[in-house]
């Protein structure tokens, strides 16, 4: 069932980008971020998330104070993530994930933003160290031991607008991911990103 629902979800997305993209004459990198950064919780597990943003609505709200105008943006973007975390020390809990779904981003004039990140498609796979089974009287290697799970996840984070930079944002989210099943229920991980987001298109 999990299967079916996140092919469904999957395929809902792309649609609603694909249509997006017919109805507006902005290019598809103007539309789109690039992101790479920290993912861990720093006490044991540690790696790097990389990932894309492809903005689909932005409501621009004005806010008069003390006598001048400023623009409040409200950003609805589609994102997707890949990354890898592991145990520098002991390699017992090592994990290649990913996810995909929408962001509401937040920006006021000062360029200082607040987002939450919400990805109900996700899948992590887990590789454990070295495993043999038994078989009969013979005993063999595991070929890639380990296991996947279906990982939605949640982000609640801050950031900062960098004008005229290559890498033009800085975030700082605090993310939960749920692994289910685990054992007879969900194992529920938190952890940090930290990290910058650029894009590809040529500043004038």
């Amino acid at each position: 069932m999990v299967k079916y629902t996140f092919i469904f979800l999957l395929g809902c997305t792309l649609s609603g980008l694909a249509q997006d993209s017919i109805k507006t004459k902005m290019s598809f990198l103007d539309r789109t971020a690039f992101k790479i950064g920290y993912s861990g919780n720093i006490l044991w597990n540690n790696g790097l998330n990389f990932g894309a943003e492809y903005k689909w609505k932005e409501i621009l709200k004005t806010k008069e104070k003390k006598g001048r105008q400023k623009n409040v943006s409200h950003q609805f973007l589609f994102n997707g993530n890949l990354g890898i975390t592991t145990n520098f020390s002991t390699k017992t809990d090592t994990g290649i994930f990913t996810n995909y779904g929408l962001t509401w981003r937040r920006t006021n004039p000062k360029g200082k933003q607040i987002s939450i990140e919400f990805n109900p498609l996700g899948y992590y796979r887990s590789f454990l160290p070295e495993t043999y089974e038994v078989q009969g009287e013979s005993v063999k290697k595991v070929f890639l031991p380990g296991r996947g799970y279906y990982a939605p996840s949640l982000s609640v984070g801050i950031g900062k607008q960098r004008k005229d930079k290559k890498l033009n944002a800085w975030y700082l989210n605090m993310n939960l991911m749920l692994r289910t099943p685990y054992n007879a229920g969900t194992l529920p991980s938190i952890g940090l990103q930290y990290g910058y987001r650029f894009n590809f298109k040529k500043k004038k």
